[in-house]
């Protein structure tokens, strides 16, 4: 897809591991120039053989077209320098791990080197975006892009507004994410947004009720899955999405909406504790 479609020719992604590389993907596909930033080599490399092999996948399942694969690699390229990563560039979506100073010293350092134009992309799950945003120059500028894995199948794009938003951002953000094949809902700067306040809720209480012996975690999503038509169960879905990165979600919900149900559950600190992150820990609710 060309890039005339939407505003963004050159694109840079803060982190390549599960989320950015997933990102950069679908960026690079839909036309636009990709810097994959990341602090060590080894990640950026890992990221882009993953991309590769996402690719290699879609051709082979007939999803992709080797023309398609071809011009997305040749479109992307890696740098562990932030500020190299950034000159030039039109929109910069970080995708680091859930912690707001990190995510807020990252787009501060980001905007010493990106034009003025840059639109500043967070895909964070759970945080404030006002707060993020304060980290730049121009508050305007930046916006909630939460993403859902894995990237390159997945159809939603969160979008999520904060009060200081420019509404011309939010459709240059809109034409993008309907250019990179995503569905788009917008959504009020508010805790947990609309996905997470959701998922967390009834994945926190799923995990409740293993841990009281209701039901085996195969049963307790199968009633989810089949009962309420999901595509996939709160326990499984915890394990995807790693045990550490939901149970910070869930008590920082739990402070900021002063709401119990999401606080994370004994077991689950246990488990985070031990090491049972989940798929990408071989161990969680499922063996990997």
């Amino acid at each position: 897809m060309s890039t005339d479609s939407h505003p963004f020719h050159n694109v840079t992604v803060i982190g390549a591991g599960t989320m950015g590389h997933g990102i950069a993907q679908v960026c690079a596909m839909a036309g636009s120039t990709v810097r994959l930033f990341d602090v060590r080599q080894d990640q950026i490399d890992h990221g882009l053989a993953r991309v590769a092999a996402n690719l290699r996948k879609g051709v082979v399942r007939g999803k992709v077209t080797a023309e398609v694969e071809v011009a997305a690699l040749k479109r992307m390229s890696g740098a562990t320098d932030l500020g190299a990563a950034c000159t030039g560039a039109d929109l910069v979506i970080e995708a680091v791990p859930e912690l707001l100073d990190l995510k807020r010293s990252l787009f501060a350092e980001a905007a010493t080197h990106a034009p003025s134009h840059a639109v500043y992309g967070t895909n964070t799950s759970s945080l404030s975006i006002a707060s993020i945003a304060s980290a730049v120059p121009d508050p305007s500028r930046v916006i909630g892009m939460h993403f859902f894995n894995p990237v390159h199948i997945m159809a939603l794009l969160e979008i999520v507004v904060h009060a200081g938003g420019d509404a011309a951002v939010l459709a240059q953000v809109k034409a993008f994410g309907e250019a990179i094949g995503k569905q788009c809902i917008v959504v009020k700067d508010s805790p947990g947004f609309a996905t997470s306040r959701l998922g967390v809720c009834l994945g926190m209480e799923a995990i409740r009720m293993f841990e009281e012996g209701v039901a085996s975690a195969a049963d307790i999503d199968a009633a989810m899955v089949l009962g309420y038509r999901h595509p996939i169960g709160p326990l499984k879905l915890t394990d995807l999405v790693g045990l550490d990165v939901r149970m910070h979600i869930g008590s920082y919900l739990a402070e900021t909406l002063g709401n119990a149900a999401f606080e994370p559950p004994a077991l689950m600190r246990q488990m985070v504790a031990e090491g049972k992150l989940g798929k990408k820990s071989g161990q969680g609710f499922y063996s990997w």
